[in-house]
């Protein structure tokens, strides 16, 4: 039985994306009314298609590129491809969508006096020369590199939420997403997670760039989801930015021969070259949000992955679709 509305609107951009999907969810379970806009350039309007029947959630075709004209309380901007391989393939569009993007929905928030979050990400850091990376950290990003549209247009992003919070007064919350992972990403989206499970699941080669010593840490959606929205729901006064990620590092070769022993593929592990400005180490110092919320991952890697990989298992056999 769906909660009564409280009385609160909710904008999610990107809704129909794989961390907006599962936002979306959240926020009709607190009661919520929840309008969801996204252009479905890397999403699908199969990942929010059992929301549709709910009374309380709307779905809508539209780009934040373009300015927007509703009324809403809050609002949530996650648009914005977050793979290389979708930000890489148009990337003009991917720095429009990062900078006309906030700037058109930091316009909504002054009009309609919304909160509003702005989904950034550990890619603000770029190659960091520190480790782990703490918010107060200005990065090592290179600005010209193939990396750079979506780099440099979420820290343009950071820099326009910031303005308008210091000239208008606006009430944002700014997080930095690191590497999330979970059932409704894109099979086809180049981010490690996936792709190890879907060639172990279709058993093919696993490919593993550069030595495979490079590290990443891996956040559950569930747990991603919930920082986020404790995030929105602090005091006006804290603006963050926040990391939102998993302390615990794990190196590209773990992840794979992990992937291989829960898939129980006989895929081998091959080596390809290292793609240009890709990060040697990635790990979030979560000291900040801890001591504002008392927020840290509950799901461990090895969970989540078998979460992951029974939801890829069920798509790749025709149960669900993978676009």
């Amino acid at each position: 039985m769906p909660l009564p509305f409280t009385g609160k609107r909710v904008l999610v951009t990107g809704g129909a994306g794989f961390l907006g999907s599962h936002l979306c969810e959240q926020l009709l379970s607190r009661g919520n009314e929840v309008l969801c806009i996204d252009n479905f350039y890397s999403s699908t309007r199969r990942n929010v298609e059992h929301l549709l029947p709910h009374p309380r959630f709307e779905l809508m075709r539209h780009d934040v590129t373009f300015p927007l004209f509703v009324e809403v309380d809050e609002i949530f901007n996650l648009a914005c491809p977050a793979s290389p391989v979708h930000y890489q393939h148009d990337p003009v569009q991917t720095t429009k969508t990062s900078v006309h993007g906030a700037i058109n929905m930091l316009g909504l928030a002054k009009r309609v006096r919304a909160k509003i979050l702005q989904a950034s990400t550990s890619e603000v850091y770029g190659d960091p020369l520190i480790h782990p990376q703490v918010e107060s950290y200005w990065g090592n990003v290179n600005p010209i590199g193939l990396r750079s549209c979506y780099d440099e247009g979420k820290r343009c992003a950071e820099t326009l939420f910031f303005d308008y919070h210091r000239q208008h007064k606006l009430r944002i919350k700014v997080i930095r997403i690191f590497n999330t992972y979970g059932p409704r990403m894109h099979p086809d989206d180049g981010r490690v997670v996936s792709n190890f499970i879907v060639q172990a699941l279709r058993g093919g080669d696993l490919t593993l760039y550069g030595s495979g010593e490079q590290t990443r840490s891996f956040c559950y959606v569930s747990d991603l989801i919930t920082g986020m929205l404790g995030i929105m729901d602090t005091p006006d006064t804290f603006t963050g930015p926040v990391n939102l990620g998993n302390p615990t590092e794990f190196t590209m070769r773990q992840l794979a021969e992990l992937v291989v022993e829960l898939t129980g593929s006989a895929s081998r592990i091959v080596h390809h070259p290292l793609p240009s400005d890709d990060p040697k180490q990635r790990r979030p110092d979560i000291s900040l949000v801890r001591e504002t919320i008392g927020w840290e991952p509950t799901v461990a890697l090895r969970e989540g992955l078998q979460h992951t990989i029974a939801y890829f298992d069920t798509m790749l056999a025709g149960a669900l679709p993978s676009a």
